[in-house]
């Protein structure tokens, strides 16, 4: 299994897509986002927007680009590819199943490991030269955290553009959970001028 950098990162998922609102899977689909996806972005910029942060990257799939900009105020310093969803091949655009079939790997598809692959390069090669980055993509990022934490993907989804904070515990251990202000309070805030 592929080791992640450990190092504590702030995640963002996108706001909710028009594949969300329908109970469709995206995967790779360049989506946007519904009304309520630009307001749950805004209500984001709450907690993200003045903050001076490191590095703001997102995938380039319209659905995080425009969120990353919605929730800081600002475009992302880069859009990275490695970011994207993991490609579902046969699967994309179909209901999302009572049950996703994570670890197998969907015709046409991006296999579990090679996502996990993928995933876990990109960000060692964020953490690896930024102290605390902000990250905005999809939910299949966060599975591939408790994959490397627990063994197993599963779990519920993350919520639609709700900050989350992404930190080493222990020698091996992940946690993830909501992002608080004491999170970054380490970091240089943007000056309010009129």
């Amino acid at each position: 299994m592929p080791e992640l950098i450990r190092r504590p990162f702030v995640f963002l998922r996108h706001g909710q897509s028009t594949s969300n609102l329908n109970r469709r899977i995206a995967g790779q689909r360049d989506v946007p986002l519904t009304a309520q996806g630009e307001r749950e972005a805004h209500q984001a910029s709450l907690l993200l927007g003045d903050v001076v942060w490191p590095l703001i990257v997102a995938s380039p799939l319209e659905r995080a680009r425009r969120t990353a900009e919605l929730a800081t105020g600002r475009a992302p310093h880069c859009l990275i590819g490695g970011l994207k969803e993991r490609h579902w091949g046969e699967h994309e655009e179909h209901p999302i199943p009572e049950t996703m079939p994570y670890l197998l790997s969907p015709e046409g598809g991006e296999s579990w490991a090679d996502f996990v692959t993928r995933i876990v390069a990109t960000l060692n090669a964020l953490l690896v030269e930024h102290e605390t980055p902000l990250i905005v993509g999809h939910s299949g990022l966060i599975r591939v955290i408790r994959y490397l934490d627990g063994g197993s993907p599963e779990g519920p989804r993350t919520d639609n553009a709700m900050p989350q904070w992404v930190a080493p515990y222990g020698t091996r251990g992940w946690e993830i959970r909501p992002l608080r202000e004491s999170d970054v309070a380490h970091l240089p805030r943007l000056s309010k001028t009129t």
